[in-house]
């Protein structure tokens, strides 16, 4: 009967233990030097005094690892006393001052620089601050400041100002003309975190655009010189699942872009423009790494010289050429497969073999033009990737870019980061 009895009492404290919930009693974060600890206990929805939930943690990691701040994040789980745990989460840090500098050939073959420095980690509160200085015959600068946690770990902010000034190519019919552009905006954005996989920014840009003509053939009905004050109601929409382990990336990421334009001139009418980014990465074994995006955009058909989407080599096809064309509607598909050729503690040299296909609405046209063999661009290539494992975004690429459809171009692509 003895037996039984302890037997019975063994089984019941064996029932009332492991019917007892972890509780989290304690939060740790090791290796954080300049984020404040304060910052990233905000950020993960993991917290003191709640069960431990393997799925929300699993999510923290992500989360800490899209920041600029945060190269990669673990945790572990170590047992307390009773039903009580500590949960430690360790991070490797990112340099996040990061100095900008490009060089190229302009449209009417000049050469121009743009030097910049942004800080993504200002006061260790995952608050982007810089700004650039762009000189290509014209003097141009813009200041920026986005701050997604300002207000909670769901709501922030972001200003942005720029002036821009640049030489740009207007195609109508089959002529081409140069004028001095420049754009003097102001923007705002709201910028809320609805859940773990979706996020929205929503806002109003004030621009000030003007126009003068300095080069090529025009036609009577195109103005010389045009000013004009716009608005532009604007909003993102983003779904991720992706996931980061250093240079590598896996998952699935939808961007959807909305905006409406009022804009008070005869040239230029009120629009509306929207776009769809689709990207999709998968891991190939250890060292490789295929990544597609998918962009669909659409925008009022306007027969305009003014249309929104060009056709550039820093835009959209390597290879291209810049501004060589612009349009009301865009259909264009990056697929390129990455694989690291040498890797260290903080450098990795990656190769890159890519196709990019594109094909345009001309403004005025109709949803034919985009099977019309000659708004059809194809480019194929290689690059190489050389990459800083410590320091946000320090991907410097070289891609070469060959047109394998009529007429086509070729050339070299430089730039920082990678091209999706």
């Amino acid at each position: 009967m003895k037996k039984k009895l302890f037997f019975l009492i063994l089984m019941l404290y064996g029932f009332f233990s492991f019917s007892q919930e972890k509780i989290i009693v304690d939060v740790k974060v090791k290796g954080a030097t300049k984020t404040k600890v304060s910052e990233i206990k905000k950020i993960i929805e993991t917290k003191v005094n709640t069960k431990i939930d393997s799925v929300l943690l699993l999510n923290d990691m992500v989360r800490l690892k899209r920041l600029p701040a945060i190269s990669h994040a673990y945790f572990q789980v170590f047992h307390s006393h009773e039903n009580k745990y500590n949960v430690f989460i360790n991070v490797e840090e990112n340099f996040t001052i990061i100095p900008e500098f490009n060089l190229w050939t302009t449209t009417n073959k000049k050469t121009a620089y743009k030097i910049g420095l942004y800080e993504y980690n200002f006061l260790g509160r995952n608050i982007a601050l810089g700004g650039f200085y762009q000189n290509n015959g014209f003097n141009s600068y813009g200041i920026n400041f986005r701050a997604p946690t300002l207000f909670s770990s769901k709501w922030g902010i972001a200003l942005n100002h720029q002036n821009w000034i640049s030489e740009e190519p207007l195609y109508f019919e089959d002529k081409t003309a140069n004028y001095k552009y420049q754009n003097t905006s102001y923007e705002v954005l709201g910028l809320y975190q609805i859940d773990f996989k979706n996020n929205l920014q929503f806002g109003v840009n004030y621009f000030k655009e003007k126009y003068d003509y300095l080069t090529g053939d025009t036609a009577p009905n195109i103005p010389l010189k045009l000013n004009v004050n716009k608005w532009l109601f604007k909003s993102i929409y983003t779904y991720d699942v992706l996931d980061y382990y250093y240079q590598y990336i896996s998952g699935f990421k939808n961007q959807l872009y909305g905006q409406y334009v009022i804009s008070e001139n005869e040239y230029q009418d009120d629009f509306l423009i929207f776009w769809n980014d689709l990207f999709y990465y998968k891991r190939i074994g250890k060292k490789g790494n295929w990544a597609n995006r998918l962009r669909v955009g659409l925008s009022s058909n306007i027969k305009s010289p003014f249309a929104p989407f060009a056709l550039d080599n820093n835009v959209n096809l390597r290879g291209v050429g810049i501004l060589v064309d612009r349009g009301t509607g865009s259909i264009v598909w990056n697929s390129e497969y990455r694989h690291t050729l040498y890797e260290n503690n903080w450098l990795v040299l990656q190769g890159n073999i890519f196709n990019d296909f594109g094909t345009w609405r001309t403004p005025g046209g109709s949803l034919n033009d985009f099977l019309k063999s000659d708004n059809v661009r194809i480019y194929s290539g290689v690059g190489l990737r050389f990459i800083n494992k410590k320091i946000f975004n320090a991907v410097f690429r070289i891609d070469y870019g060959y047109g394998l459809t009529k007429n086509a171009s070729k050339g070299f692509v430089f730039g920082i980061g990678q091209y999706f």
